[in-house]
């Protein structure tokens, strides 16, 4: 298991598009095979800036997202709003405490 974090800057005026974007999609890519979390952060200061916190059970069904139409259609409306390029990282849980 590893987590997915993918940094997302909007332009101000698509931040409304964007929420809709998640909205309308969050129940299908939390539902994709190997997604055991799906978790959506804004930033306190920068309200154009919106983290995506994903759990993946391996890295083959986080390709297989990547590579479904799922995440074409939802990527192509998503980066369509962007200010700046978004930013990814893989990592893995290293301590938790809860």
């Amino acid at each position: 298991m590893f987590v997915r974090i993918v940094k997302l800057t909007f332009k101000k005026e698509n931040i409304a598009s964007f929420e809709q974007i998640f909205e309308d999609s969050k129940n299908l890519i939390r539902n994709v095979e190997g997604c055991t979390f799906l978790e959506l952060l804004q930033d306190k200061d920068q309200p154009n800036i919106f983290f995506t916190y994903s759990y993946w059970q391996s890295e083959e069904n986080l390709d297989n997202y990547r590579n479904s139409t799922l995440f074409k259609n939802i990527w192509g409306q998503t980066k369509a709003l962007f200010a700046e390029r978004a930013e990814a990282w893989s990592v893995d849980k290293k301590i938790t405490l809860n």
